[in-house]
């Protein structure tokens, strides 16, 4: 076997390595989505359920406010679920807010399939 050869082997196992690792992410995160829906719609029992959880898949480290702000659920409601979410387990606190200053929350569960190792 030639050197070239012997680094293209090396250079698509590492290639086919990476696929598999990002292919057990997504089954991992798409499994979660899966598992929590009806979790956050028993835990929430809101319209907004739903709508809430796919708004923090896409975006698993926020601040409260940001939240309440852009995810288009009514003002309450929105602190209502975020409040549920968190007693739940499935937000958690990395900066409590006090004052003017939000709360920053993170989805750690998300966050920790997408590292591949107990980030959070």
């Amino acid at each position: 076997m030639g050197r070239c050869q012997r680094f293209q082997t090396l250079f698509l196992g590492a290639v086919q390595s990476q696929a598999e690792d990002n292919l057990n992410k997504a089954k991992g995160i798409l499994g979660l989505y899966n598992s929590l829906k009806p979790r956050v719609l028993e835990a929430t029992r809101s319209q907004f359920a739903i709508h809430a959880l796919d708004w923090i898949f896409g975006r698993p480290i926020f601040k409260s406010s940001d939240f309440v702000a852009n995810a288009q659920i009514p003002e309450p409601t929105a602190k209502r679920l975020l409040a549920v979410l968190r007693k739940e387990g499935i937000l958690t606190t990395l900066t409590e807010g006090s004052g003017q200053r939000a709360s920053v929350l993170a989805f750690a569960e998300l966050l920790n399939i997408a590292e591949g190792y107990k980030a959070f």
